[in-house]
């Protein structure tokens, strides 16, 4: 059957998630979830849903009520948003919408790899553009004629941020969209959500991190009313649960809950930085819940494979041109303590 194929597809790679263990007793920092249960508030409504009706009914195609809630959060009108399967959805809805066959996508490198695996699918082209030294963008931008152009801010697997005037100068830069992908922007201390209110802007959420609802699948995109009609054409009917509308709703309203978490987060990650530069590492000060840890002295992949052996997970990257490194996410105390001894018996 593969000879049915279309070309591109049989052609390509594919994306390689992190590590999903199959049996018990890793420490899984491999990943970016967070190391907190979702809010008690969205248990109880999707608890409430599990015992209604409403599983044997279609739910709510735009997520009515998600929006209004979304909106009144982020002070956009409802009709700005767009739901997704998670963000990943709402970035293939965007690829769709807008880069034709043969077309260019575009990100600073190196970045979140699923960029070229959308390119991959679309039967498209995917150009990396690199950061600058200190991992900002270059200027001039110098693709600005890119059927669509992603930014994660925070930057995965580096955890750094580019700034509003930045991005806003890049907007107006570009003769097509740009996409603000902001997986981790509520471990940072700014976000873009500003910025939607140029023609030209998406800016993508998901609950997966701060809200610890990996497991449920749901994002978000914010963008003119305009733009978002459009995006709605593409999208699958139905591409969210009940379940998950009435959990990210619900989730999105605990904002106390969020703060608690966040604040454990952060904390944990100043920790786990210092901790880890005291072992000899590099390592970026990160506006995400992960840290991108280097060394100039030994190679690292044989430290990512010790600590496999340990059942301590974390993600090994190698990006030509830009050498290779730890992602390592911000898991709970215990976790991060669990860590850094072993850190320190395989390092020095």
């Amino acid at each position: 059957m593969s000879q049915f194929l279309r070309p591109n597809i049989r052609s390509m790679v594919g994306y390689t998630p992190g590590e999903q263990p199959q049996d018990s007793g890793f420490v899984k920092l491999n990943t970016n979830e967070n190391p907190y249960p979702p809010s008690p508030r969205a248990l109880e409504a999707m608890a409430e849903v599990l015992h209604s009706d409403r599983l044997r009914k279609y739910p709510d195609p735009l997520g009515t009520a998600f929006r209004k809630t979304a909106g009144k959060l982020f002070g956009v009108d409802p009709d700005s948003i767009l739901i997704g399967n998670g963000s990943d959805d709402i970035l293939t809805i965007v690829t769709r919408a807008f880069v034709p066959e043969g077309g260019l996508i575009v990100s600073p490198t190196p970045s979140y790899l699923l960029y070229a695996t959308l390119a991959d699918i679309q039967g498209a082209r995917f150009e990396g553009v690199p950061f600058t030294s200190d991992w900002q963008l270059p200027k001039p931008w110098p693709k600005p004629n890119a059927h669509l152009t992603l930014v994660a801010n925070p930057n995965s697997p580096t955890g750094t941020i580019v700034n509003n005037v930045s991005l806003e100068r890049l907007a107006n830069e570009l003769h097509g969209p740009l996409i603000v992908d902001e997986a981790y922007a509520d471990f940072a201390d700014a976000n873009a959500t500003e910025l939607t209110r140029l023609p030209n802007v998406i800016v993508t959420r998901t609950l997966s991190k701060s809200y610890s609802l990996a497991g449920l699948r749901f994002g978000f995109a914010i963008a003119t009313p305009t733009l978002i009609r459009e995006l709605v054409k593409v999208k699958d009917s139905y591409n969210c649960d009940a379940l998950s509308l009435v959990g990210a709703q619900a989730a999105l309203e605990d904002q106390d809950y969020l703060k608690q978490t966040r604040a454990k987060i952060i904390a944990t990650r100043q920790r786990m930085t210092g901790s880890l530069q005291s072992l000899g590492f590099h390592v970026l000060p990160s506006q995400a819940n992960f840290v991108w840890a280097t060394r100039t002295d030994c190679p690292v992949k044989p430290i990512f494979e010790e600590l496999k052996k340990r059942r301590i997970l974390v993600r090994y990257m190698n990006y030509p041109g830009h050498g290779d490194g730890l992602r390592i996410s911000v898991g709970s105390d215990a976790e991060i303590d669990r860590l850094l001894e072993e850190m320190m018996g395989i390092v020095q």
